[in-house]
């Protein structure tokens, strides 16, 4: 097989893998509505229940990323997908949200592997210019997995009961798990390459002799706040997307099961064509305006946090579905900016460190989230959701003000211009 299309297949591979997870973490907030009435808990006890998981998966990305670069991506990613199904299917025993939450942690704990393992996977396969496609395209399965999870979810919990929906969907995640560990292999190992092919790309092949960054090294370069900071201000949105959408639509817009079904899918599906357009935009950026790399990134990062002022409008929408169709703007830009911020892991970092830069920047992400989620939980019942909705475009545009200040992409793009 050639290098090129083998390197797609591992991101087609790394993709499925992320449409599992995604749709093991959603089924929670697809069923939260059911849930709440069934277990007999109030949407702040709800928002505990998520905040379990948003705590266990911020503290343990940068140790996930630690871990990946360390065992090495092909046995450390399988047994986090053993962990996070086996952890999936222990949510159909829950009897009330105080034991949900517990198994909702341990969903968090070993969900927090994929994005670092699919951002190593791509920058140990491609080159740079071809990175941010590539992340497009396996970034493409988070909202794959969030898109499917409503139909999916739904007509498991009124087939068979709700219980049978978490088991179905982590079920699965253990056949991925083995075939994850059977095909995927680094450059340097893989036996579908031969010698020649390796010849082709000795960049991509050889292995590193660097030893990995430290956490202390990490944060003592102004690279990783240029990228943490704006982290920690987007990605409230995704956590509002993945957790609070279908209750807001039956508390607010009066929808119910079926109708949420038909419906909530479709930021999710907007967010996959988000995705793969900004792993695009880049290069389309670099050979049309001829900008640099990293300006490429950051201008593509801006003009996705500037459309989502959409989401954030919500509040003005004449009926559920307006809502919905502005929701699916979120989703789209979200997806965007969110690529081109994980690509830019991949080019400001060294390939033996990516995973625990990529896990460290997530973890000051979804620190914005959870803290996002919880004023969430305490305040939609009194002010309701669409105030809370507003801030989310005020927090990234700010995180894109703050990507070109700290990270300064023209600046450097222009030395390397004259290197």
């Amino acid at each position: 097989m050639k290098l090129s299309r083998l390197r797609w297949w591992i991101v087609a591979l790394v993709c499925a893998g992320t449409v599992l997870n995604y749709l093991a973490r959603n089924s929670l907030g697809v069923l939260a509505p059911q849930l709440t009435k069934d277990l007999g808990f109030t949407t702040q006890q709800y928002s505990y229940v998520v905040a379990a998981f948003q705590v266990a998966y911020t503290a343990m990305q940068p140790i996930c990323g630690a871990l990946i670069d360390g065992l090495g991506l092909k046995l450390a990613f399988a047994l986090f997908a053993v962990a996070w199904s086996l952890a999936n299917m222990a949510h159909g025993f829950a009897g009330g949200w105080m034991s949900l939450a517990f198994f909702r942690g341990l969903l968090g704990i070993s969900e927090s592997a994929a994005i670092p393992a699919g951002v190593k996977a791509v920058s140990e396969w491609f080159p740079a210019r071809d990175r941010s496609v590539a992340i497009g395209f396996f970034n493409a399965g988070t909202s794959l997995g969030a898109a499917i999870a409503p139909p999916v979810v739904i007509f498991l919990s009124l087939a068979y009961g709700w219980r049978s929906a978490f088991v179905v969907t982590g079920a699965v995640g253990l056949v991925w798990a083995a075939a994850w560990y059977l095909l995927y292999d680094s450059p340097a190992k893989h036996r579908a390459l031969n010698a020649e092919q390796r010849a082709l790309a000795p960049s991509i092949v050889e292995a590193s002799t660097q030893p990995p960054v430290t956490f202390a090294g990490l944060v003592r370069q102004r690279e990783f706040w240029g990228l943490a900071i704006p982290r920690f201000l987007i990605e409230p949105a995704w956590q509002t997307f993945s957790f609070w959408i279908p209750l807001y639509l039956a508390r607010e817009r009066g929808l119910d099961l079926k109708s949420i079904a038909l419906f909530a899918w479709l930021p999710f599906l907007a967010s996959d064509a988000g995705g793969i357009l900004g792993g695009y935009l880049s290069p389309f950026l670099m050979k049309r305006f001829r900008l640099g790399l990293l300006t490429s990134r950051s201008a593509g990062f801006a003009l996705g946090c500037v459309m989502m002022i959409a989401p954030a409008s919500v509040g003005l929408a004449a009926g559920p579905y307006a809502a919905i169709a502005l929701f699916c703007v979120g989703g789209f830009a979200h997806q965007m900016l969110s690529v081109l911020l994980n690509t830019l892991t991949t080019d400001v970092f060294p390939r033996e460190s990516v995973a625990r830069a990529n896990g460290f920047v997530g973890m000051c992400g979804w620190i914005g989230g959870l803290l996002f989620s919880l004023l969430v939980g305490a305040l939609a019942d009194t002010v309701g959701f669409a105030p809370l909705f507003r801030l989310l475009a005020v927090f990234d545009i700010s995180g894109a003000i703050i990507l070109f200040a700290v990270l300064r992409p023209v600046r450097r793009d222009a030395r390397a211009a004259l290197a």
